[in-house]
């Protein structure tokens, strides 16, 4: 009976522990709220990680190749480095896509000035002459195509041109015509060609 008796008591000391320190922590809650209203708490909000990257090769929706962007830290770790389509900026990197750049302006200028050449020579050449079938009139057998006037300039002036750059009006008769030939976007040779009958 003594070793209920302690462990009664011991019990009943528990409650009335509990009981006291349960009040106290309530007075302590409310000086504590009386401070809080006194004191604001300053919290710094988590820095965002960025990364200033040069895309490899374009990607749709971010950028096309040789953009310099800011992505997230996590974006170019997981995603863009392991599948090689970003590097992050270097000095080294900045230096290495200017000169990447100049070649490539440099070469642009050069296929330009290969097509205003071209173009230059079309235009003294005079006219092609184109030899049909003839029928009633002025009319001719079949029609002139751009594929003819391709053939005429490979067998005249040694050169390959492309029959999608050359525009015909529609030639169902004899008479004199001009084509239009789209060597660069912004260089385009006029050329007279003259369809006779035989």
């Amino acid at each position: 009976m003594a070793s209920t008796a302690t462990s009664l008591s011991w019990s009943s000391s528990f409650c009335l522990h509990n009981y006291t320190l349960a009040k106290s922590t309530n007075l302590e809650t409310s000086k504590l709220s009386e401070r809080t209203s006194i004191l604001t708490i300053v919290a710094q909000k988590k820095a965002k990680k960025i990364r200033k990257i040069i895309l490899k090769e374009d990607i749709t929706q971010l950028g096309k190749k040789g953009d310099l962007l800011d992505v997230k830290a996590g974006f170019f770790r997981n995603y863009l480095l392991p599948l090689g389509k970003a590097q992050i900026v270097t000095a080294a990197l900045i230096k290495e896509m200017k000169m990447e750049d100049d070649r490539i302006e440099a070469e642009k200028q050069r296929v330009k000035e290969e097509a205003a050449q071209l173009a230059r020579i079309f235009e003294t050449i005079g006219a092609f002459k184109v030899k049909r079938k003839g029928g009633k009139g002025k009319q001719i057998f079949g029609s002139v195509t751009a594929q003819d006037l391709v053939d005429i300039i490979k067998a005249q002036i040694q050169r390959d041109v492309d029959k999608k750059i050359v525009t015909l009006p529609e030639i169902r008769e004899t008479g004199e015509y001009i084509a239009e030939l789209k060597l660069h976007p912004e260089v385009t040779a006029r050329v007279r060609l003259t369809v006779y009958a035989n």
